[in-house]
């Protein structure tokens, strides 16, 4: 069954102190288009986001917002950097031989923890790598309510894309019945326009049975929508059979439609009947209403 790219879902995971909202709102795109909004936090997690994202969504804009809430927004961490504050000592001792050779010397312990980075404060809450449980979990859940509506949205499109296909189909039934009195017509208003024109003894004399049945035969060779019926039915079938995979199946209904358009025009411009015309013109207007819904179709 195809699916809508319309749909909402959103994840909530959360531990003792910290808690991950995951909203996820799509509507219709020709491409795979993901607009995500990220806590300066998270944003190191944004590969890893968009990954899980694409494996579930293939074509659509998707706006996805990620909310954080953190009890222990308070708490944090002082580091130390060892290796460095050891280089530093090291250097003053180095400079204070070098100015006072053998003189006591104690370590400016204020000034070597005073140099850059050799005292830094992390936060809790700015550790990307700690929320990142938390996020999948959350994106989990919501990409689980999103499919869902799109499978429950794509479920309705479907049956309706079938109700239209099937009226097409009556159509097509219609302009196979009217095809071959597209002929008969034609002889018959040729024979009456020849006789109006010469008088029906003329007529007979100059346009004969012969004559008439050329005209005709080459009539029906240029008005003949055969293979356009049989190539009209065939993509009608793979449209019905299409709509019924579960495969991200737009791009190709699509195409099916572009190519019943297309059959449908060359059998407009051979038709040189007014109900032939008129069929196809209705068949042309269901097609647009079907082009719209696809659009709706992942």
């Amino acid at each position: 069954m195809a699916y809508s790219m319309t749909g909402f879902g959103r994840g909530q995971a959360e531990d003792q102190t910290r808690r991950v909202t995951v909203e996820l709102k799509s509507v219709n795109n020709r491409y795979c288009d993901l607009q995500i909004r990220l806590p300066q936090v998270l944003y190191a997690l944004e590969p890893q986001l968009r990954r899980q994202l694409q494996q579930s969504v293939s074509r659509g804009k998707l706006d996805v917002v990620v909310t954080l809430e953190d009890q222990s927004a308070g708490r944090a961490q002082v580091l130390c950097d060892r290796d460095l504050a050891r280089a530093y000592l090291t250097a003053y001792e180095e400079l204070a031989q070098t100015l006072a050779p053998g003189q006591a010397y104690a370590a400016p312990l204020k000034e070597i923890a005073a140099r850059p980075e050799v005292l830094t404060v992390r936060r809790q809450d700015q550790d990307a790598a700690a929320w990142a449980p938390l996020l999948t979990q959350a994106v989990t859940e919501a990409l689980r309510q999103l499919t869902e509506m799109r499978r429950r949205e794509g479920a309705h499109l479907t049956a309706d894309l079938a109700v239209k296909i099937r009226h097409l189909e009556q159509l097509l039934c219609q302009v196979r019945s009217r095809a071959p009195e597209v002929v008969t017509a034609y002889r018959g208003k040729l024979a009456a326009r020849v006789q109006e024109l010469l008088g029906q003894e003329a007529a007979a004399a100059v346009f004969d049975q012969g004559r008439l049945a050329q005209e005709v035969l080459l009539f029906a060779d240029k008005a003949a929508v055969d293979e356009e019926e049989v190539r009209l039915e065939s993509h009608l079938q793979a449209l019905d059979r299409t709509l019924k995979t579960d495969a991200a199946v737009g791009k190709k209904l699509d195409f099916l439609v572009q190519e019943l358009n297309r059959e449908m025009n060359t059998i407009g411009s051979k038709a040189n009947d007014l109900e032939m015309t008129r069929l196809v013109v209705e068949m042309k207007t269901e097609l647009e209403r079907i082009r719209e819904q696809i659009q709706n179709l992942e």
